[in-house]
C-alpha cells in the first residue's frame, strides 16, 4: 500500500477528517430556486384545469421537476427536441406525450396527489450539495492552498519551475495527449509540474457506499492504468473510501501501490516528489 494511502486511511478513521476536508469541500447550503409569478400562475392554471400534458410540460421547463421519476429525463429531452430534424430523418412531430398516455396519466396523478403547494415547494428546492462538489477542488487549488504557483496554459508549458496548471478539464486532457501521448478521452482534474516531472490527476469525493460510488471509483482508477509517457498519474480521492470496510474499493486501495490519497495529502505528495 502506498504510504499516503495508509496515511489517508488513518486520518479518516482517527482524526478530524471531515473538519479538515471542509476547507476543500465546504458544504454551503444553496439558496432555494426561484419561480417567477407568471410561472406559478401557469402551474396553478394547468393544475386547476387538470390539463395533464400542459402541466407536465410546464414543470419540465423548470430546473427541477417536483417528483423523482426515471422517465422524466426522457420526457424533458423529447419535449426540447420536438420538431427537430435529426440527420437524414424527416422533420416529424415528436410528441412524446400523445404517444405515451399511460405515462402521462401516471405522472399527472402523482402531481395531483401531491397538491399544488408541494409541487411548488419541491420545484424550488436548492441544489443538492453533492451536485456542487465538482468545482470545489479546483477553487481550492486556484486559491493557492498548496503553496505552489497556479498559472495559465502558456506559462505552464514554457516555464522551468514548479507550478500548477489552471485551465479546463478538457484542455488538460488535450495537453496531456499532445505532450505525453495520454490515451484516454476524459478530462483531468489536476495537472502540475514538480522537479521537471509532470503530474496528472483525477479527483473524486465518494459520499456514500453503493453501485454509483463504486462506478465513480473505478472511473477514477482507469487513469492509473492508462497509457501515458513520462508522467506521474495520481488519484485524489476522498470520502467513505477510506473507512475500514470489506468493500471492493477499500480492498483495492489497500492492496495497491498506486498513488491514491486524500486531497489532504496532496501537498505532502508534491513536496516529496523528486
Amino acid at each position: 500500500m502506498f504510504y499516503l494511502t495508509e496515511k489517508s486511511i488513518k486520518i479518516a478513521n482517527s482524526e478530524n477528517y471531515l473538519d479538515r476536508l471542509s476547507e476543500i469541500y465546504p458544504m454551503i447550503p444553496e439558496k432555494k430556486r426561484v419561480l417567477s409569478e407568471s410561472k406559478i400562475r401557469e402551474i396553478h392554471k394547468y393544475f386547476t384545469e387538470r390539463n395533464n400534458i400542459e402541466l407536465i410540460k410546464c414543470l419540465l421547463g423548470l430546473d427541477l421537476f417536483p417528483i423523482k421519476d426515471s422517465y422524466v429525463a426522457f420526457l424533458r429531452t423529447c419535449n426540447k427536441n420536438r420538431y427537430r430534424k435529426f440527420e437524414k430523418e424527416e422533420k416529424i412531430d415528436n410528441d412524446v406525450f400523445l404517444r405515451n398516455p399511460n405515462t402521462v396519466d401516471r405522472l399527472s396523478h402523482r402531481l395531483y396527489d401531491m397538491g399544488i403547494d408541494e409541487i411548488i415547494r419541491n420545484s424550488t428546492l436548492p441544489k443538492e450539495t453533492n451536485r456542487q462538489i465538482g468545482p470545489m477542488f479546483k477553487n481550492w487549488i486556484i486559491a493557492g492552498s498548496l503553496g505552489y504557483k497556479v498559472v495559465a496554459e502558456e506559462e505552464f508549458l514554457n516555464c522551468n519551475y514548479d507550478c500548477i496548471l489552471n485551465t479546463s478539464e478538457k484542455r488538460m486532457m488535450e495537453i496531456a495527449k499532445n505532450k505525453f501521448n495520454y490515451q484516454r478521452n476524459k478530462g483531468l482534474d489536476f495537472f502540475a509540474r514538480k522537479n521537471n516531472k509532470y503530474i496528472i490527476g483525477e479527483t473524486k469525493f465518494l459520499t456514500d457506499f453503493g453501485g454509483h460510488q463504486n462506478a465513480q471509483f473505478e472511473d477514477a482508477s482507469t487513469l492509473l492504468n492508462v497509457d501515458a509517457s513520462n508522467v506521474v498519474k495520481i488519484n485524489i480521492l476522498d470520502g467513505v473510501i477510506y473507512l475500514y470496510s470489506d468493500g471492493k474499493a477499500y480492498k483495492t486501495i489497500t492492496a495497491s501501490n498506486s498513488y491514491i490519497f486524500s486531497a489532504l495529502c496532496l501537498k505532502e505528495f508534491l513536496d516529496k516528489l523528486n
